[in-house]
């Protein structure tokens, strides 16, 4: 753990697996995905069957049932393909788990479906404001990533049973943000693998 618990740690579900949907074709371009309904590649696709390979066999050494958490999913379509990947993978019927909107990725606004260098020249003034404070920044009708974690945060607390998340790389910086205590400028450039999954248990974090 990095510091002391955070009043997220202390009321979250004590075990939270959260997998990252896998890679699109604006994810290979590094267009700013966010909204936009963009489905997996084929990349992805294995991303996702690499998953639920890995969840399967971790669920197995914990020994813990698959029936035990409440699965969520973000309801755009490449996070519900992951899921149904996942689940195909694991020997689980692929339509038994919830859509929760508050776990769509952070809106990017009118930036959405640009790479940096694009915007670079389209909004120079924007992206050197981004840079300065990737926090604060909230993009032309978008969402910072301080507005982000807010609506992740009233979102966990929600939340009482185990969880299986499927959902977006910058949700799962915020989650990470709340429940590790990460400072507020590190939040927006953690890292968020798409070829492996998170997991919170016994208020520690590990990748798998």
């Amino acid at each position: 753990m990095l510091q002391e618990l955070t009043r997220a740690a202390r009321l979250a579900p004590d075990h939270i697996v959260f997998v990252r949907h896998g890679q699109t074709d604006w994810n290979k371009e590094g267009r700013m995905q966010g909204h936009q309904d963009i489905p997996l590649n084929d990349t992805g696709r294995e991303q996702a069957r690499r998953n639920g390979e890995y969840l399967a066999l971790y669920l197995e050494e914990q020994g813990v049932n698959a029936e035990a958490f409440d699965w969520l999913c973000s309801p755009m379509i490449r996070t519900r393909q992951t899921m149904d990947i996942l689940r195909e993978e694991m020997g689980l019927p692929a339509d038994q788990y919830r859509i929760e909107n508050r776990l769509k990725e952070i809106t990017f606004g009118a930036m959405e479906g640009k790479t940096i260098p694009e915007l670079e020249v389209d909004q120079p003034e924007a992206v050197a404001r981004r840079a300065a404070d990737k926090w604060g920044f909230v993009p032309p009708e978008g969402e910072s990533y301080q507005m982000l974690t807010a609506r992740i945060e009233a979102w966990l607390m929600t939340t009482h049973r185990p969880l299986i998340v499927v959902s977006h790389g910058g949700v799962m910086r915020a989650l990470r943000g709340l429940l590790c205590g990460h400072p507020e400028a590190e939040v927006p450039n953690l890292p968020v693998p798409q070829d492996q999954f998170w997991v919170w248990s016994n208020k520690e974090e590990s990748w798998i």
